[in-house]
């Protein structure tokens, strides 16, 4: 029992991991490029997994080689565009409002599996979508939904929900494609295929943008140790133990989390239609993961 509950401690940890992640995405807005902090946070990555996992590679390379440009998709999506439209997005929306729609990815991977996968929709997905919806529409009008007619939406929350769909979908593909390798060669070489990608994007940033300093360091050391390496392996433990279910239901402590960290170090007000609209787009994410009788037969099946 003790063992099952320390457990949990795997995917929070992991969890608060990542809500720093999005207070790092937010100090970086306006002092380090995007595509800098991208590749940077890569390049740490690589480096620091390298003397445990290339030689593991190197002599498993029969087995990755067939699997190559699969490999290099998903670190696209998950390391290159993931990261990089987050980044780009922190400079015009707040932590909150980010680590919300980070939240989201469990709905939207049911949401997609359904779409591409020919998976019978859930119960979940079908009742928890709409209150997620109207939840997100609340929570970027400020409370004020004749806001949106008149302003429009903010760049930063599109581009937010983009990323949050752009990582359901390597979610979707990496169940699809099941690749017959082990998690951290994977990993690896993800971030191998997505460091030659974001090469030619980090040399085309101005040079403003992507120096090293006192300011940008820490947050490229924190985005590629504790983040790409630390947190991922924490993850891992915990599905190892817990189940992807069980793991998933974490991801509703994020915006809160966040929400925290956001007040005590970057002083971000929540005001309640933070606590309102993101209170609603939670409730049907945990609809989505509560409620799992699919409505139909897979179309596979």
């Amino acid at each position: 029992m003790f063992k099952q509950k320390a457990a949990l401690l795997y995917p929070f940890t992991a969890i608060v991991l990542w809500a720093g992640n999005v207070i790092v995405s937010r100090l970086s807005a306006h002092t380090i490029g995007p595509q800098a902090i991208t590749f940077y946070r890569l390049l740490v990555a690589v480096a620091l997994m390298s003397p445990f996992v290339a030689r593991g590679a190197w002599r498993n390379r029969l087995a990755i080689w067939p699997h190559v440009g699969q490999l290099a998709i998903l670190g696209f999506l998950a390391m290159c565009l993931f990261q990089s439209l987050s980044y780009l997005a922190a400079e015009t929306t707040t932590a909150t409002n980010m680590a919300v729609f980070t939240a989201l990815t469990p709905l939207l991977t049911v949401a997609l599996s359904a779409a591409l996968l020919g998976e019978a929709p859930t119960l979940g997905m079908v009742c928890g979508a709409p209150l997620s919806f109207a939840g997100l529409v609340y929570l970027v009008s400020g409370g004020d939904l004749s806001s949106l007619l008149r302003d429009g939406v903010h760049a930063g929350d599109l581009l937010m929900l983009l990323a949050a769909i752009v990582y359901a979908l390597y979610g979707v593909l990496l169940k699809r494609w099941s690749l017959p390798i082990t998690g951290w060669q994977s990993t690896y070489m993800q971030a191998l295929c997505a460091l030659a990608v974001m090469f030619p994007a980090f040399l085309a940033t101005p040079a403003p943008l992507r120096q090293l300093n006192s300011e940008t360091l820490p947050l490229i050391l924190y985005a590629g140790g504790l983040a790409s390496v630390v947190l991922p392996f924490l993850w891992i433990r915990g599905v190892q133990q817990l189940g992807p279910n069980r793991c998933a239901i974490f991801m509703n402590l994020l915006p809160v989390l966040t929400a925290a960290a956001a007040i005590v170090m970057l002083g971000e007000p929540v005001r309640p239609f933070h606590g309102i609209g993101g209170g609603l787009a939670l409730l049907g994410v945990a609809c989505a993961q509560a409620l799992q009788r699919p409505l139909r037969r897979p179309l596979h099946a």
